[in-house]
């Protein structure tokens, strides 16, 4: 096993080969990745398949569903390189241009931060996404997946390289960690001097670990305790669309709704139909039902288990949702406000002035009207694969794509100027 600390040592050692890499080389390098990806399908579905086995039982359902590969995932991973391709290159972006009464020229410019390090769990996607993310950006990457995908993730990485080793860029500007201890994390929660960022992706425990722990720089990637609130004046079948969309597309994303919050006056006809879309008619289809946390006054209109209070903050990342009901905006805004994780939150209404009034107080990375906050991802707002999720509001918020990933510095040009 190559102890970590040679790994930094090695990153570093390489990493101008993609600081300093034009636009063009750049594409050139991401294209030979998914090529290589796609060519090492059948190598990352047997490593996949080890992965699967060793956690089946160890993690739930829904989980073993972020781990799990197949042709059209990996195809997928490969889409999401070549889309990135596609995007402008961020690097050398004049932000801004000065000339002082001494005729100095000072202009703000667009660079890499240098060694992005990345820690994640258990999607495997993550890991092409990130690196294809860390490159164009014309930044290297050191990459620490969780036990549960490593297997996934080495034979991802692997072929990755490969592409690398097509073109001028070195290939160790990627690096995964093959130590999956607790210690590597803390390892690279303290590599002041090797790392210029750190980005976590995962549930709150890795997250806040991180956050408390780490010297290095950090964006937190926050959890997902995502709400939609139905407003009095929503129309209900559009409601029932988006909320389902927002449960079950696929419930152990962030960006799955955890909360419903229903105005008092829509709950008496709201909720069973309700019941009837996410529970009644899911196991007439043979599909796994939502099971409810309710209130006192949800509890009146549809069956299911009473809510404690720690229901309403808690990402579930399963078929589970706890319901609210609510007697106006305000308080809706307020339970929000008091509970949400502010990754993305949600109202229904037609009411134009209810909605101007949610968008305004509710203070979230992502607030939607009249839509499913399934959209908050950088693919579907145009960015491309993402790096995560921002939920702090220095630097990034919201969905981490190029510009994310860099810094800028100033260039500054005389002619002979000294100070006075």
């Amino acid at each position: 096993m190559v102890r970590i600390q040679e790994q930094f040592e090695q990153v570093q050692a390489v990493k101008k080969s993609i600081n300093t890499a034009s636009e063009e080389v750049k594409n050139q390098a991401l294209l030979a990745m998914a090529d290589h990806l796609l060519a090492a399908t059948e190598e990352i579905l047997e490593a996949n398949a080890l992965d699967m086995a060793a956690a089946k039982g160890k993690i739930s359902d829904v989980m073993l569903d972020r781990l799990y590969l197949d042709v059209g995932r990996i195809e997928a991973m490969a889409t999401g390189i070549r889309e990135v391709v596609a995007l402008p290159d961020p690097i050398g972006e004049v932000l801004e241009t000065s000339q002082l009464e001494n005729g100095l020229v000072i202009t703000k410019k667009r660079v890499a931060m240098g060694v992005i390090g990345i820690i994640y769990e258990s999607r495997p996607n993550v890991t092409s996404d990130a690196a294809a993310l860390a490159l164009k950006s014309g930044n290297a990457v050191v990459l620490r997946s969780g036990k549960d995908a490593y297997q996934t993730a080495h034979a991802i990485v692997t072929a990755l390289k490969k592409g690398l080793e097509t073109t001028t860029i070195h290939p160790d500007v990627i690096q995964l960690v093959e130590d999956t201890s607790r210690e590597s994390s803390y390892a690279m929660m303290k590599a002041k001097g090797y790392l210029d960022l750190l980005i976590p992706r995962g549930g709150a425990g890795l997250i806040n670990a991180v956050v408390e722990n780490a010297i290095v720089p950090v964006i937190e990637t926050g959890t997902g305790i995502v709400h939609v609130y139905v407003d009095k004046d929503a129309d209900e079948d559009k409601a029932l669309s988006i909320i389902n969309n927002a449960k079950t597309s696929r419930p152990s994303v962030c960006n799955a709704m955890e909360v419903l919050l229903v105005h008092e006056d829509k709950a008496a006809d709201f909720l069973p139909r309700l019941e009837q879309v996410l529970v009644t008619s899911r196991k007439e289809d043979g599909l796994e039902p939502i099971q409810f946390r309710l209130d006192e006054k949800a509890s009146q209109f549809v069956s299911g288990r009473a809510a404690e209070a720690q229901d309403f903050d808690t990402e579930f990342l399963d078929y589970v949702l706890a319901v609210k009901v609510v007697s106006s905006l305000e308080e809706a805004v307020e339970h929000i406000e008091a509970h949400s994780t502010h990754h993305s939150d949600a109202i229904v209404t037609e009411n134009a002035e209810a909605a101007v009034c949610f968008t305004d107080q509710v203070d979230s990375a992502a607030v939607y009207v009249n839509a499913s906050t399934r959209f908050t991802d950088g693919g579907q707002f145009g960015l491309g694969c993402e790096m995560g999720i921002s939920t702090q509001k220095l630097h990034a918020r919201g969905p981490m794509g190029l510009k994310e990933l860099t810094s800028y510095k100033y260039v500054v040009t005389g002619d002979g100027q000294i100070r006075e």
